[in-house]
């Protein structure tokens, strides 16, 4: 039984220079939002970003992200524990100058975010049959953290900001949020209006790490 295939497109899209320079605004101004406003999230404008977020590429098309709406009160407040368990710990491994000027970053919007979202990787999942992801079972993780990517663009093209936090106990995570065990969680993300505007990233412009000028590097062998 062979397959259907669809035809070739006879007029594909055309990005012309002036779509390229968006592109590239938009890439420079995707930040990591902290601080947000209280205000709601459309519900309509968090749907379409999710929709565009589930366009990323995955390996062997196993599509294998999750995304957990974390509503809860109690639920939330266990992932504000691990935050501070977290941070707290992160803080007291650095000295002097430096551990002082981490005690003063705010990492997270954890109390201000209408909206948090915990994304996980499905390791279990079946979807794609397993191409792909023999010989590099990473990829998977990969998939989900390309989906984040697209999610964290198409929020910022429709206003939105995004905070990915990362210090939390993944473990502690998955357990508040009763997910099946082969859920591996890849992000937790701070979704809402942005209190501010910045086109330099927070931890350039409070001295913690300079953005490299070589950071596009590319080798040659």
């Amino acid at each position: 039984m062979s397959e259907s295939v669809s035809p070739a497109l006879e007029n594909p899209p055309v990005f012309d220079a002036a779509f390229r320079a968006q592109l590239a605004t938009l890439l420079a101004w995707r930040r990591d939002v902290r601080r947000f406003r209280s205000d709601p999230v459309d519900e309509t404008t968090l749907r379409t970003c999710l929709d565009l977020a589930a366009l990323a590429p995955s390996v062997g098309n196993s599509q294998p992200w999750r995304f957990v709406r974390v509503a809860d009160a109690d639920r939330r407040a266990k992932v504000a524990e691990s935050f501070a368990r977290c941070n707290a710990a992160a803080r007291d491994s650095y000295a002097d100058e430096r551990r002082s000027l981490y005690a003063r970053l705010k990492l997270a919007g954890l109390r201000e975010a209408p909206v948090h979202l915990a994304v996980f990787c499905d390791s279990a999942t079946q979807a794609g049959h397993g191409l792909g992801r023999a010989t590099m079972p990473d990829m998977l993780r990969c998939s989900v953290a390309a989906c984040v990517h697209a999610f964290w663009l198409a929020a910022r093209a429709h206003g939105l900001g995004v905070g990915w936090v990362s210090i939390l106990e993944p473990t502690v995570i998955a357990k508040a949020l009763d997910v099946p065990e082969a859920w591996d969680l890849v992000a937790y993300l701070c979704v809402g209006l942005p209190v501010e505007e910045h086109a330099d990233p927070e931890l350039v412009r409070h001295g913690w790490q300079a953005r490299r000028p070589d950071a596009a590097q590319l080798h040659e062998r």
